[in-house]
């Protein structure tokens, strides 16, 4: 794979994670556990591939400057700033609340999870937004 395709590739897993996310959340609500279990340990494994392959992608090529000028640049900003933050912010919320789960603490899981899964999805479809952004906006 060569390297000017991780970015493509880490927006991918970034949207296949929101989506896993948003089906674990449908099927929670409708009391389909087994479909839950599926799409959350999914939601953690696609994010936990991203994770390698954005490391990976960074440790080789390293930062990406925008090029965005005007009322765009502070937009971008913004957006990239609160889903770094963010971004490591859920690694710790995601492992307590796939940890509470394990342990079946149902009580404490739902409670963090209620946290964890906007959150969560946040800096997954923000993630996209940054790789729009940066890679396929002309500016």
């Amino acid at each position: 794979m060569l390297l000017e395709q991780f970015p493509a590739l880490n927006a991918c897993l970034n949207t296949t994670s929101a989506v896993f996310l948003s089906l674990g959340f449908f099927f929670i609500k409708n009391k389909q556990i087994e479909k839950h279990i599926f799409c959350m340990l999914s939601a953690c494994a696609t994010s936990f591939l991203f994770l390698i392959s954005y490391l990976y992608y960074h440790a080789h090529h390293g930062a990406t400057g925008f090029t965005g000028q005007g009322v765009v640049r502070p937009i971008y900003f913004l957006i990239l700033i609160s889903h770094t933050i963010l971004a490591a912010l859920i690694v710790p919320l995601v492992l307590v609340t796939l940890f509470r789960a394990l342990r079946q603490n149902w009580v404490k899981h739902a409670k963090i999870a209620r946290w964890t899964l906007p959150v969560w999805l946040y800096v997954s479809i923000t993630g996209v937004v940054v790789y729009w952004m940066l890679y396929r906006v002309e500016y």
